[in-house]
């Protein structure tokens, strides 16, 4: 296990409260945001603000944590990749076991360094999940040409033929062809002259 430095702003010395079931503290603090918080679409950008509004328990078997997270997410819309922010403010809720008070199949839970606890893998856990999977600018959000990429918002009247210059002779056959049915009637009769066709 890697050595927690008190120096970092997401390390919690909680020696205040003296491993006694029953106190709390509260803990509000900005912390800058880890790299990589988030997905290839969206996310908290590295260095900016998270705000933490946290209450420290002390607990039979740790230290419980809790409370609200705070920040921004940037991305780009996945259909027009215009930029899209979402507010970020989910809820966390986390124990930290004391040392080797933490089951050894229970890979899952967090346990503190002598007073010390981290908060940087709650944080992530409880952000990263939170973001929208599929981020969009609107729910309406029409996208881009497939064939040419422009933004269909700018110019919803925008199409391409797609038509076949090969067909082009069968197109104007079937323009031609009446569509109520009929068929053209030669105007000259080919029948030869007799009792049965009699020519004027």
């Amino acid at each position: 296990m890697e050595h927690l430095d008190v120096r970092s702003p997401y390390v919690v010395d909680t020696r205040e409260l003296g491993r006694r079931p029953g106190l709390s503290r509260p803990l509000h603090r900005t912390v800058p945001a880890p790299a990589d918080l988030g997905t290839e679409v969206i996310g908290v950008p590295e260095g900016s603000d998270l705000r933490l509004e946290l209450l420290l328990e002390s607990v039979v078997e740790g230290v419980l944590v809790s409370g609200t997270v705070h920040g921004e997410a940037v991305g780009e819309c996945v259909r027009c990749l215009d930029p899209v922010e979402r507010s970020v403010d989910v809820r966390v809720q986390e124990l930290y076991a004391y040392p080797g008070a933490a089951a050894a199949d229970d890979e899952d839970l967090q346990e503190m360094q002598g007073d010390l606890l981290d908060l940087e893998p709650v944080l992530r856990d409880a952000v990263v999940p939170s973001l929208p999977f599929q981020p969009v600018c609107t729910v309406d959000c029409p996208g881009l040409c497939s064939q040419c990429g422009v933004r269909l918002v700018d110019d919803p009247l925008h199409d391409h033929d797609d038509s076949d210059p090969r067909w082009a002779a069968l197109r104007q056959l079937a323009a031609s062809t009446p569509t109520d049915g009929s068929t053209s009637q030669n105007t000259t009769d080919e029948r030869p002259a007799g009792p049965d066709n009699p020519r004027s």
